[in-house]
C-alpha cells in the first residue's frame, strides 16, 4: 500500500494532506516551514506508515522557489523516512495548475491545494524525482549566481556604450578596438576631455596605451590615431553636462571591474567541485563544450539516473515539441512547449551554437536544418540541434564515456 504526501509550501508554513491509494484523505497537518515544523512532518508521516502497513511513500511539493528546497531535501536526506522507501518529488506549479484544472468547482486554498498535490502523486506519472545530491547543488548555485551577474554584466556595459555615446558619439565607429579593454578603459576613466585627447601627442597616446594595455595591442599607434580621430569628430559638451558623464562612465567601469572580479571567483569555486564530477570530463570532451557550458548543464541535470532516458531529459529542458493529430491529420506545423527548465535549455542551446563550429556532424546538421525553412531560420536549426546535443548528453553521463566524433570513409576508387 502506497501513502501520497502533498505539502503545499509558503515562506512560513507547510500545509500537509496525508491520502490512501484510493483517493481517502488520512489527515491534515500544517506546521511551520522551518527545522522544528518539518521534524514534526516527517514523525507524523512515519506515524502513518507504519499504522496502515505502507510499502511506499510518495512525497510532492511545489516548487516554488526557495522555499520549498529545505523541507524537500530535509525530508529526502531523513533516515526514517529512507528505511520506509520514501521518494520526494518537486512538481511544476504549472502541472499542478493543469492538474486542478479537472475539479472545476473546488475552491482555491493552501488546504486543497495541498490535497491536489496529493491526488496528483497518486495520478503518478512523474518521471523525475527532484532531489539532487548536495555537489549538484552547490554547482547550481554557483552556475545560476554566474548565469545572473553575466546578464548584469551585459546590461551594465550596454549602459556604459549609452553614455559613451554623450562623451564621444564617433568612438565605436572610429576605433575597432574593444572599448572594454582594460587600457582604454583606464584612458576613459581617467577624465580626459575630448580637446585633451585630440591635442595629445599620438605617440604619447601610443605609449599610454601600451603601458594600460601590458603590451596587448598589436598597434597601438593606429589605435591612438583612431581615437584622436573619433574625439576630433564628436559633439563637445558644456562643462557640467561632460563632468555629469564622466562620473557616470567612472561609476560604470567600476561596476564592470567588480563584476569581472567576481566572475573570476565564481570560475574559481566552479572548476573546483566540476573536478569532483565525474561527467564533467565526459561533456568536456565534445568539441565546443567549455568549462561554463558542462557546469551549466550537469548543475541542472544532475544525476542523470534521475531521468528514465534522453527524452525526459529533453522535456525537462524544454526543448520538446506538441504533435497535434486527430484522425488522418495530422499537423506538420507544432509548436515548442513553453515549460521547461530555463536554465538547462540556455546552457543547451548555447553549447549547442559552440559545438556546431567545432563539430563536422553537428555543424552539417544545423546547416540541414538552417535551409529546411525560409523563415527563423538560425533560431529554429539552433534549438534543434540543442535537442540532438541532449541525447549525446544522455549518453555521454550515462555511459560515463569520452565522446569519439564519428570519421567518414572516403571510398576506395579502383
Amino acid at each position: 500500500m502506497k501513502l501520497f504526501v502533498g505539502i503545499d509550501v509558503s515562506s512560513k508554513e507547510l500545509e500537509t494532506c496525508f491520502m490512501n491509494a484510493d483517493g481517502d484523505k488520512l489527515e491534515t497537518l500544517t506546521v511551520k516551514n522551518n527545522l522544528e515544523g518539518a521534524s514534526h512532518l516527517r514523525d507524523r508521516v512515519v506515524a502513518l506508515a507504519d499504522k496502515h502497513s505502507i510499502t511506499e511513500i510518495h512525497i510532492g511539493l511545489e516548487s516554488t522557489s526557495v522555499y520549498s528546497w529545505h523541507p524537500a531535501m530535509y525530508l529526502h536526506q531523513d533516515a526514517s523516512l529512507k528505511e520506509r522507501n520514501a521518494k520526494v518529488f518537486t512538481i511544476n506549479p504549472k502541472l499542478v495548475s493543469k492538474f486542478r484544472d479537472a475539479y472545476p468547482d473546488l475552491d482555491k486554498t493552501d488546504r486543497l491545494d495541498a490535497w491536489v498535490i496529493a491526488d496528483r502523486l497518486r495520478f503518478g506519472r512523474l518521471t523525475t524525482t527532484i532531489v539532487m545530491q548536495e555537489q549538484y547543488v552547490a554547482l547550481q548555485r554557483l552556475t545560476r549566481m554566474r548565469f545572473h551577474l553575466i546578464h548584469n554584466l551585459t546590461r551594465e556595459k550596454q549602459y556604459f556604450l549609452q553614455n559613451l555615446f554623450y562623451k564621444c558619439n564617433a568612438f565605436t565607429t572610429e576605433v575597432e578596438s574593444s572599448v572594454f579593454g582594460h587600457a582604454i578603459l583606464e584612458m576613459l576613466s581617467e577624465k580626459y576631455s575630448l580637446d585633451d585627447i585630440a591635442t595629445m601627442e599620438v605617440g604619447d597616446l601610443a605609449d599610454y596605451l601600451r603601458d594600460k594595455g601590458r603590451n596587448r595591442f598589436p598597434d597601438p599607434e593606429n589605435v591612438a590615431a583612431c581615437i584622436q580621430k573619433a574625439a576630433r569628430a564628436s559633439y563637445r559638451l558644456s562643462k557640467v553636462v561632460e563632468d555629469s558623464i564622466d562620473l557616470v562612465l567612472g561609476t560604470s567601469i567600476q561596476a564592470i571591474r567588480s563584476i569581472q572580479a567576481q566572475l573570476k571567483d565564481l570560475d574559481k569555486a566552479i572548476e573546483k567541485i566540476l573536478e569532483t564530477i565525474p561527467g564533467a570530463l565526459c561533456l568536456r570532451s565534445v568539441p565546443g563544450i567549455d568549462r561554463v557550458y558542462a557546469a551549466g548543464i550537469l548543475a541542472e541535470i544532475g544525476d542523470i539516473e534521475r531521468f528514465n532516458d534522453q527524452a525526459a531529459v529533453a522535456k525537462y529542458a524544454g526543448l520538446t515539441w506538441r504533435k497535434t493529430q486527430s484522425g488522418s491529420f495530422e499537423a506538420e506545423d507544432t509548436k515548442r512547449i513553453k515549460s521547461g527548465n530555463r536554465f538547462l535549455r540556455y546552457y543547451l542551446v548555447e553549447a549547442a551554437n559552440s559545438v556546431k563550429n567545432r563539430d563536422e556532424e553537428f555543424g552539417e546538421y544545423y546547416r540541414k536544418k538552417f535551409k529546411e525553412v525560409p523563415k527563423h531560420q538560425h533560431k529554429r536549426a539552433l534549438v534543434l540541434t540543442a535537442r540532438k546535443l541532449v541525447r549525446l548528453v544522455d549518453v555521454l553521463l550515462r555511459n560515463g564515456q569520452l565522446y569519439t566524433p564519428r570519421k567518414k570513409v572516403t571510398p576506395v576508387k579502383d
